[in-house]
């Protein structure tokens, strides 16, 4: 099957043809901070719970016959894990995922559930894409990156194409959780009117260092903990990095703190249950890290897989 080289516009507008019968149209919320009217694009709401089914959704039913016979290999701390696991198994795939031993288990177990098959690593010691390696040349699988691949950020990037369609336009400003890169990377080929935030944890804010010094650099070790699992990559992919830089883009980071205040509003103000690190490119904007925003911008919920009980002790306002 033939292949492009590079993330394009027309291939998001193909993905989001390709998988409109596959994923849920999020609905786009609209609240107001400091007088300026914001619009939320839910992720949160996908199926599965984060917009990684549709990235992965658009890879897999791009393989050949022959491809889906040798099965998937993936390595994810638990959003793409359970996007693949889940497209996986709407196409009769088999599926393996390697994931951290310290993922949520709520998405550890969500991923379980849909027949996937669970390998654990350690995240300090071990490398996840060297494990995934080794799992496709003794089985054969397939290997599904989370954002390093080009079917993966169109596919992601369709966020961008409802958002668009929903607004009748594209938005002055995007702004977006970043872990890779896929979804911040695949919105801005979607929209080119548009200018496109991507927003990290703080010490893991390697695609605002690469975008600012004009080259890739990995985060910078030791990293520090964070709650915002689901934007631990340490480097970023030259496919997510080149669309970024060619658009001009600028990062930001957020702490955990400022993370769970984006969770507790949006808890009150949208009734929506919103993870870390989907929560990331809310707590840019309610930190006041973008300086004026115009009316009518759009902040992605990226997803909202998070423990029960952690999520109890950020609506408690514990630490």
């Amino acid at each position: 099957m033939n292949r492009a080289e590079f993330p394009t516009r027309e291939g998001v507008e193909a993905a989001a043809r390709r998988i409109e019968a596959h994923v849920t149209r999020t609905p786009l919320l609209p609240f107001e901070w400091q007088g300026i009217r914001l619009w939320a694009k839910a992720e949160c709401l996908q199926q599965g719970g984060a917009f990684k089914l549709r990235g992965a959704t658009n890879r897999l039913l791009r393989l050949s016959e022959e491809e889906r016979k040798r099965g998937v290999v993936a390595f994810s701390s638990g959003n793409h894990a359970r996007g693949v696991a889940i497209a996986a198994r709407r196409l009769g795939i088999a599926a393996t995922i390697v994931m951290p031993s310290d993922a949520p288990t709520v998405k550890r177990e969500a991923t379980a559930a849909e027949g996937a098959a669970i390998v654990a690593y350690d995240r300090a010691s071990e490398d996840r894409v060297a494990i995934a390696a080794r799992i496709s040349k003794d089985t054969g699988a397939i290997v599904v990156p989370s954002f390093d691949d080009i079917d993966i950020i169109e596919g992601q990037g369709t966020v961008g194409i409802e958002a668009r369609d929903q607004l009748g336009g594209d938005p002055p400003l995007v702004i977006v959780p970043c872990g890779g890169g896929g979804l911040s990377a695949g919105i801005a080929l979607a929209l080119p009117g548009s200018t496109i935030v991507p927003v990290e944890p703080e010490g893991w804010d390697d695609m605002a260092r690469s975008l600012e010094g004009g080259e890739i650099v990995p985060v910078r070790q030791p990293a520090p903990p964070t709650r915002l699992d689901a934007l631990q990559t340490p480097v970023v992919s030259p496919y997510t990095f080149d669309v970024l830089h060619q658009r001009g883009s600028r990062g930001l980071s957020v702490s955990d703190d400022e993370a769970a205040a984006a969770m507790r509003f949006a808890f009150d103000h949208l009734r929506l249950v919103v993870e870390p690190g989907g929560a990331a490119a809310l707590a840019a904007v309610l930190a006041g890290k973008l300086g004026d925003l115009a009316q009518g911008s759009v902040v992605i919920l990226s997803g909202g897989n998070v423990d029960p009980e952690l999520y109890a002790s950020v609506l408690a306002g514990s630490p």
